[in-house]
C-alpha cells in the first residue's frame, strides 16, 4: 500500500492543515490502494503565497530560458526512468488497463521534448521595425502564477502538458490533482523535488471540487489551465472572466469517425476498439460516433460487432485486458444510465448493454456497448458518455456525413476513412474540430491539440501550447 501523508508545497513537504487523508480504492475490487493527503483552502493559501513570492521575488522567472530548460530536461530524465512504476500505480488507482497506461506513459518523454524544442526555438526577445526610425523590442514574458487543474483519466499526461510549458515560460505552478489519482500526483511531486527546482516554483495539491474552485478563484492566481468536463469548464470560464484571469480549457468531446463508401472496412474494424474503447472510453478525444454510408451500413455494423465482441474485459493490471473498470461506482452508474437511455430511445443494441460482466461484480465494470440505427439527435449521440459506448449512425451521402459530424456541441477530434487520402483531406477541411485523423493516422506533440465550440479554449502541445503561458510586451525606443 502506498501512503503520502504530506502535501508538496513550494518544493517542501508539509502536513495538510486538516490532517485529512484520502483513501484510494481499486476500481477493480475496492481493495485499498493507498492513502494520500488532501488539501483544504488553507493549504491552497499556503501554496499560492509561496508561488506568488517565488514569481515576484525569486530567481525562477529571471533565469535565462536556457537555464529553465536545464531544470526541465533533468526532470524529464528522472520522470522517464520511473515510467513503469508510474504506469502501474495509475492503473491501480483509476482502472485504466495496463496496455494503455504503459503506452501513454512511454510517450510523455517526447511530449516534454516537444515543449523543450519550442522553448529552444522561441524568440524570447526580438526587434521589429518601428515608425520614423524608432526601434521596437518585443518580449515574451511569463504570465505569472498558474493553477493547473487536471482530471483522473490520464493524470501524468494532463499534468505535464500544462506544468512543463508553464515552467519553461518562467511561471510558478500549483498543480491541483484529482482525489481519485492523488497517489500518482504526489509521486510526481517526488520527481519535481529530485529535479531541484528553486523554492516556491511548484506545488502539488490533491483536492476536491470545492477546494479546486477556491484555488481557481484566488486573487493571486494569474492563469488557470484546466482539463475536464465541459460543465466544469463553463464554471471556470465564468470565474476567470469575472477576474479577467487568463484561462485555457481542454474539455469534452463527441467525436465522429466518417466511413466513406470507398473505405477499407477491415482497417476500420481493427481501429474501432482503440479509438472508441481505449482508456475504457474515458477519453475526451474518443471517436464515439461512427458514421457509415447506408449503402454499406449493415456490413459496417457486422464488422464492428465482431470487433467489439473480441474486446476483453477484466483486471486492468492483466496485460490481456483491453477494457478495465470505470474509475468510480458513480461513473459506472452514469454510463449504464446512458446505455438504458439508448435502448429507451429506440436504438438497436448490437453488443453489450446494461449489467456488469459476469465474474466482475466487485468492480466498476460495464459492458463495452455498440448501438446501431442511431439518430444523431439521440442523447447517446449528442452527449459525452465517457465510457465504452459506441453509436453507429447512417448517412445518405458525403454532404450528409459532414452535416451529421458537425451537428454536435463539441469539436475536439474526429476522423475519416477512405482509399483516397485527398478525398479524406477534403472532408477534414469541412469538419469543425481541432484534431482530425485521416485513416487513423497519429499526430505528434509539435502540433497543437484542442477543441472548437464546447470542447474548449486554447491549444496544448509544442510552440502553440507554450505560447498560452506567455504575455507579450512591446517596448518602443
Amino acid at each position: 500500500m502506498t501512503v503520502y501523508d504530506k502535501l508538496f508545497i513550494g518544493g517542501a513537504w508539509a502536513a495538510p492543515v486538516t490532517g485529512e487523508l484520502l483513501e484510494i480504492r481499486s476500481p477493480h475490487d475496492q481493495s485499498l490502494v493507498g492513502r494520500a493527503a488532501q488539501a483544504s483552502p488553507a493549504d491552497v493559501d499556503r501554496a499560492v503565497a509561496t508561488a506568488r513570492r517565488a514569481f515576484d521575488e525569486g530567481p525562477w522567472p529571471r533565469l535565462t530560458p536556457q537555464e529553465r530548460q536545464g531544470f526541465v530536461k533533468r526532470f524529464n530524465d528522472l520522470h522517464t526512468r520511473r515510467a513503469t512504476e508510474i504506469a502501474a500505480l495509475i492503473t491501480s488507482e483509476n482502472g485504466t488497463p495496463a496496455w494503455f497506461t504503459s503506452s501513454l506513459q512511454s510517450q510523455l518523454q517526447e511530449q516534454t521534448n516537444a515543449y523543450l524544442r519550442a522553448a529552444e526555438d522561441l524568440a524570447w526577445e526580438e526587434r521589429v521595425a518601428g515608425p520614423a526610425g524608432t526601434s521596437v523590442l518585443v518580449r515574451r514574458e511569463p504570465v505569472g502564477v498558474v493553477a493547473a487543474v487536471i482530471p483522473w483519466n490520464a493524470p501524468h499526461q494532463s499534468a505535464l502538458v500544462k506544468v512543463v510549458p508553464a515552467l519553461l515560460a518562467g511561471c510558478t505552478v500549483i498543480l491541483k490533482a484529482s482525489p481519485e489519482t492523488a497517489l500518482d500526483a504526489l509521486l510526481l511531486a517526488e520527481i519535481f523535488e529530485a529535479a531541484g527546482f528553486p523554492p516556491g516554483v511548484i506545488s502539488v495539491l490533491p483536492a476536491d471540487r470545492e477546494t479546486s474552485e477556491y484555488l481557481i478563484s484566488h486573487q493571486d492566481v494569474d492563469k488557470v489551465a484546466f482539463t475536464g468536463s465541459t460543465a466544469a469548464g463553463r464554471r471556470i470560464a465564468s470565474i476567470a472572466g469575472a477576474q479577467l484571469k487568463r484561462v485555457s480549457l481542454e474539455l469534452g468531446g463527441k467525436s465522429a469517425s466518417i466511413i466513406l463508401d470507398d473505405a477499407d472496412l477491415e482497417q476500420v474494424a481493427a481501429a474501432v476498439p482503440f479509438l472508441a474503447f481505449g482508456n475504457n472510453g474515458e477519453s475526451c478525444a474518443a471517436h464515439t460516433r461512427l458514421l457509415a454510408p447506408r449503402s454499406r451500413y449493415e456490413e459496417v455494423v457486422g464488422l464492428v460487432k465482431a470487433a467489439a465482441e473480441k474486446v476483453t474485459v477484466g483486471n486492468p493490471s492483466d496485460p490481456q485486458s483491453f477494457v478495465g473498470p470505470l474509475v468510480t461506482k458513480a461513473q459506472k452508474e452514469r454510463v449504464e444510465s446512458y446505455i438504458r437511455s439508448g435502448i429507451d430511445e429506440g436504438a438497436r443494441l448490437v453488443v453489450g448493454g446494461p449489467g456488469t460482466p459476469e465474474g466482475l461484480e466487485a468492480g466498476n465494470y460495464v459492458r463495452p456497448t455498440v448501438f446501431a440505427d442511431v439518430d444523431n439527435a439521440m442523447r447517446i449521440a449528442q452527449e459525452e458518455i465517457f465510457g465504452p459506448v459506441l453509436v453507429v449512425i447512417p448517412y445518405e451521402d458525403e454532404d450528409d456525413a459532414v452535416r451529421i459530424a458537425n451537428d454536435s456541441p463539441y469539436g475536439l477530434s474526429g476522423g475519416v476513412w477512405t482509399s483516397d487520402p485527398e478525398r479524406g483531406l477534403a472532408v477534414a477541411r469541412r469538419i469543425r474540430t481541432g484534431t482530425f485523423l485521416v485513416n487513423g493516422a497519429s499526430f505528434g506533440f509539435d502540433a497543437p491539440f484542442g477543441g472548437y465550440k464546447a470542447s474548449g479554449i486554447g491549444r496544448e502541445f509544442g510552440p502553440v501550447g507554450l505560447g498560452t503561458y506567455l504575455e507579450h510586451k512591446t517596448i518602443s525606443m
